[in-house]
């Protein structure tokens, strides 16, 4: 079992030799640090001055990370994948919006996904996220009980309108419905009103997903909490698991506020964190579904044994594995071909719109030991097979 991921003919066989190409060449950048803090200062720059840059993003960078520059562009990435029994998850990557009106928007936005998920088997899930629909100072004050003005009163009243909008929706067009999570601190407002979503409309299985980023050492006391809870009330939880985006960010803000870190002390306390987590919900299975959102190949491989172990089928619809569109194709496509359930996230907006995300992705990939160097293999090993 565990060679499984190393098959880069299976990984790689929607690339066409070009596409492997460019995957190389982006990854041969992203494995310096100098060069992704200098490409990310440029990018920045131009778009800030308007310089025609957009094609050349579009043709390199956005291509290999992104489905398109909106939903209908995204179905020729999603129908491709799903020929390999890959299903995609359409993600609205638009970041840092502070007005009503684009968060009006966003939950629009975040509909037409579901209406679009709920005409096609190949998109399971809709996803969106809690700054898309309000303000994260709102979210940050709520989560500390702090007083509220009427205007701020008003205001939070309509993000959890917006909340219960899209996943009343989802309820009803029986699509799953992913929310990530963000900062630590203006998740526990989010994880309240996403609770009660999940007591809401997760009464007959669970639709609404919340997210747990496993390198927060609290974070599977709360899972073990919400369990209880669940049981108490009668509802399912669903969970995408993942180690977690802001690391840098919560520590830097826990040493100027002279506190306590978030985040685990160390990379193997995440992933023995992590797996922890996957353990227990397997454990639990009757009331929980899983989205396992990991490019960790011990982990994967631990939760295909724990499954084994379980007598739970493969295709069995509470257990997902899910990876980020042009990472870890090695992951993906293999667990495919085995008969797993197996979603890409494609983060989809104007390109424009979507920099922040994709300058984050090349920082995270920078950061994240061994990923970069990984994938580079992999594509070296696939274009040797290949004699490019």
């Amino acid at each position: 079992m565990k060679t499984l991921f190393n098959n880069t003919e299976v990984a790689f066989a929607l690339k066409s030799d070009t596409e492997l190409e460019r995957a190389y060449f982006l990854f041969k950048l992203i494995d310096s640090q100098p060069l992704v803090k200098i490409g990310t200062a440029v990018t920045n720059f131009a778009l800030k001055a308007h310089l025609p840059v957009e094609g050349l993003i579009r043709s390199t960078v956005f291509d290999h990370f992104c489905g398109g520059v909106n939903e209908t562009d995204c179905l020729s990435v999603v129908d491709k994948m799903y020929t390999k029994g890959v299903s995609s998850v359409l993600d609205y990557s638009v970041e840092g919006k502070e007005e009503e009106a684009q968060f009006d928007a966003a939950l629009n936005m975040t509909l037409k996904t579901i209406e679009f998920a709920r005409e096609r088997e190949a998109i399971p899930f809709a996803v969106f996220k809690p700054t898309g629909f309000g303000r994260l100072a709102l979210y940050e004050k709520v989560g500390e009980k702090a007083y509220l003005t009427e205007n701020e009163q008003k205001e939070w009243n309509r993000i959890i309108e917006r909340f219960d909008i899209a996943c009343k929706t989802a309820f009803e067009k029986d699509v799953l419905l992913l929310i990530d999570a963000e900062e630590t601190w203006m998740q526990d407002a989010a994880d309240a009103i996403v609770t009660d979503m999940m007591k809401k409309y997760n009464k007959q299985k669970a639709v609404i997903f919340n997210t747990l980023q496993m390198y927060r050492w609290d974070r599977l006391d709360y899972l073990k909490q919400l369990h209880e809870q669940a049981k108490v009330e009668g509802f399912f939880i669903g969970m995408k698991l993942v180690r977690g985006a802001y690391m840098e960010k919560e520590n830097e803000r826990a040493a100027e506020r002279g506190v306590k870190s978030p985040i685990c002390v160390s990379k193997e306390a995440t992933d023995i964190n992590y797996d922890a987590a996957v353990a227990y919900m397997v454990n639990h299975i009757d009331i929980m579904a899983i989205f396992a959102g990991t490019h960790n190949e011990e982990s994967s491989y631990k939760l295909m044994q724990l499954m084994e172990e379980k007598g739970i089928a493969k295709d069995d619809k509470r257990i997902f594995f899910g990876q980020l569109l042009g990472m870890s194709d090695n992951i993906s496509f293999n667990l495919a071909s085995e008969g797993y359930n197996v979603a890409k996230y494609l983060p989809f907006g104007p390109v424009r719109d979507v920099m922040p995300y994709l300058i984050r992705r090349a920082e995270e990939n920078t950061s994240v030991a061994g990923q970069t160097s990984r994938e580079l293999t992999l594509i070296k090993r696939e274009r040797e097979r290949r004699k490019l």
